[in-house]
């Protein structure tokens, strides 16, 4: 079972692109057929069959995007997403056989962006990917560093919670926060409709494009994990407040 396969892999981050995919998938029927999906989107693939070993390229190597299956030998996938996010933000799309609302939200809590369950049709993994990219760019930094539009979401204390929508970031004090793609993309929505109730439906047309499996509970679960960030007290949230029956509202300080 081949480690990597397609274009060659680079040594070091700085010899990446911004079209990096990491395509985490033992069976190597769907891994060929992904893999010569994703390069025809233009893609350069680094394939892995082992999570251990993904973990290992992730922690010295750059990537854009990742797809990853969850049942895996060895680490299984859910692991592996819970551990990625310690060395990346990068967006994470699970593709997977699991198809109980459990994984799913179980996958999402682990820092998963969007969930694709097997058999899928590849036009549906594309077209997530081409969101993602869509809210990336959105979120995109800029080497010029924080600019346009500052948004104070918290300014209690002596490290104000800042953000700048157009440079993509977000500083509490001078430390940035790290947000992943989606959670940045709904808290920049969040802010820009700043005292409204944005409901969850309307969150998913903002932030996803579109609707997920009917499943309006996808917006729960980055809420939550967006405040687990943003808030001096998730359990007790001041900035992105829960408006009961109708949706979430952020409250900017």
């Amino acid at each position: 079972m081949a480690e990597h396969a397609g274009s060659e892999v680079p040594t070091s981050p700085d010899s990446m692109g911004d079209m990096q995919l990491l395509l985490l998938e033992d069976d190597d029927g769907i891994r060929a057929t992904l893999r010569m999906a994703m390069e025809d989107e233009g893609y350069e693939v680094v394939e892995h069959a082992r999570a251990e070993d993904a973990l290992a390229w992730v922690q010295t190597h750059q990537v854009s995007v990742m797809l990853v299956d969850l049942m895996l030998g060895g680490m299984d996938g859910l692991t592996y997403i819970h551990r990625v996010r310690a060395h990346s933000d990068a967006p994470i799309v699970v593709v997977s056989a699991r198809a109980d609302t459990y994984d799913i939200v179980a996958a999402l809590e682990a820092g998963a962006d969007d969930y694709v369950t097997k058999p899928f049709k590849l036009q549906e993994i594309t077209a997530r990917l081409r969101a993602l990219k869509r809210r990336g760019r959105a979120a995109g930094t800029t080497d010029a560093g924080p600019a346009g539009t500052r948004i104070l979401l918290d300014g209690a204390g002596d490290a104000p919670l800042v953000l700048w929508p157009e440079a993509g970031e977000l500083r509490r004090g001078d430390d940035p926060v790290h947000l992943t793609v989606t959670e940045f993309r709904l808290l920049c929505e969040l802010a820009e409709a700043a005292g409204l109730v944005l409901s969850r439906q309307r969150l998913l047309e903002l932030v996803w494009d579109r609707g997920f499996f009917g499943d309006e509970r996808i917006v729960d679960v980055h809420v939550r994990r967006l405040r687990t960030k943003i808030e001096a007290d998730p359990g007790a949230p001041r900035i992105v407040v829960t408006v009961r029956g109708l949706g979430y509202r952020l409250d900017p300080g």
